[in-house]
């Protein structure tokens, strides 16, 4: 799998609340770009990741890492290695050195992380349906089962509204019969929230890992990950990523 992890342009921006014990509450968020260093995580002893980008915030388990808010991460076209599949800003990734392998037969060993989440834009979406479909659909099939688009499941959309009172759609993604060219090749999935932020722009909030693994998230953590999703500030005026 060829996976694709840059420095976006550089970004500013976004907040958030925690009550007494780790719980959030839902309130006005503020308006215009925040810091991203003044945000913080709604559940105790996790940490938060801000996306200034799209006025986005999100928290994940303590032994996740959290990279830059101008670091895109993703999957490219294994026909066209410079043509993105999908991918995010404001990445946080679990167990990034899960696996390591020779993917394409270069001579180079490649890091698999066995996890990862994060946010992104929709721009030109009619619906957070189509938000959560596509986006979940397009993680799978690019982390998972390329060059094979029927090797990709999904269920039907299903409204969710976060912890914070952000309301949308979700929609869980799997492959079935992903091919495995390498050891760290095989079964995985995605799920994705789609949602409008401040601004009323489509954004998406997604999560994709391997299944079937040692060690592989589990329902109920993808979850309680989707719920801490909250609007955070403004968007920053900077140009979106690829």
């Amino acid at each position: 799998m060829a996976t694709v992890v840059l420095a976006a342009a550089a970004v500013t921006g976004v907040v958030v609340l925690r009550d007494d014990d780790g719980t959030p509450e839902a309130a006005a968020p503020p308006s215009g770009p925040v810091n991203p260093g003044q945000v913080k995580p709604t559940i105790a002893g996790w940490k938060v990741v801000v996306n200034p980008t799209y006025g986005t915030a999100f928290d994940v388990p303590a032994d996740w890492e959290v990279l830059s808010p101008d670091v895109f991460s993703g999957y490219a076209d294994h026909a066209d290695p410079d043509k993105p599949v999908i991918g995010h800003t404001a990445p946080a990734h679990f167990k990034s050195k899960w696996c390591s392998a020779d993917a394409n037969g270069d001579g180079r060993t490649e890091d698999v992380r066995l996890a990862a989440t994060g946010t992104k834009g929709a721009e030109g979406a009619k619906d957070t349906d189509e938000v959560a479909q596509k986006t979940a659909t397009a993680w799978v099939y690019g982390a998972y089962t390329q060059p094979d688009k029927s090797a990709v499941t999904w269920d039907k959309p299903k409204r969710y509204t976060t912890r914070s009172g952000i309301k949308g759609s979700y929609v869980t993604a799997r492959s079935e019969g992903a091919r495995k060219i390498t050891k760290c090749d095989g079964e995985g999935r995605s799920i994705a929230f789609g949602f409008r932020n401040s601004k009323g722009d489509f954004v998406a909030w997604d999560f994709h890992g391997r299944t079937g693994v040692p060690g592989a998230v589990s329902d109920e953590l993808m979850m309680r990950i989707m719920s801490t999703v909250r609007i955070a500030g403004d968007p920053a005026p900077t140009s979106p990523p690829p």
